[in-house]
């Protein structure tokens, strides 16, 4: 009977031994996720207003004519940034770090990967063609044009796109590598002969 009873107290501190370390692993992760994703919060919110006090959004907007929201993408980038850390950190205090952490690294860098490029592939032929047409002086403010069966007057000629305003008023946006790469005819306007003098 004493070492039935000796068997049982053994086998409840070995259970409480190990239970006890998957209970101090489990608090110490929530309180590590939860610290984590507060400082992810705070950290984005600063990098916003730090990038807002020095006007980005409309600096960028000016240069190239996009309303392109870097202070807000660089908040979010910033945030999920550190909360992807949290988690890698939390993972490795479970001990699930190594396969799993390997597989979500990849997810994400291919998924960075793709979506600058896909951010980007339209920015770079326009930003060329933009320089290129403003270098050469191949458009001016006022000038008729046509292209691709639209008419119309040039309002605005930015880094990436050139503005056109028809007949009608509609507003029409043409990126300028598609400028650069069809053909454009100068529409002359109606001018009266002068009488030639005898």
């Amino acid at each position: 009977m004493a070492e039935l009873l000796d068997t049982i107290i053994s086998a409840y501190e070995l259970v409480k031994e190990s239970t006890s370390g998957v209970f101090y692993k489990f608090i110490v992760s929530i309180v590590i996720l939860l610290i984590g994703f507060i400082i992810g919060k705070i950290l984005g919110r600063l990098i916003f207003k730090f990038l807002h006090s020095f006007e980005v959004n409309e600096t960028f907007s000016k240069l190239t004519g996009t309303t392109l929201k870097i202070e807000e993408i660089a908040e979010t980038f910033t945030t999920y940034f550190i909360y992807f850390i949290t988690i890698v950190i939390v993972l490795q205090q479970i001990g699930l770090a190594s396969t799993i952490l390997h597989m979500i690294a990849a997810g994400i860098i291919i998924l960075i990967i793709l979506s600058a490029f896909l951010g980007i592939k339209d920015f770079i032929p326009n930003a060329i063609a933009g320089f290129f047409m403003q270098s050469h002086k191949k458009f001016k403010m006022g000038q008729k044009i046509k292209v691709k069966g639209m008419q119309g007057k040039i309002t605005d000629i930015t880094l990436l796109e050139t503005k056109i305003e028809t007949k009608n008023g509609d507003i029409i946006f043409i990126p300028n590598s598609v400028l650069n790469k069809t053909e454009v005819t100068y529409v002359r306007t109606n001018r009266k002969d002068k009488p030639k003098r005898a």
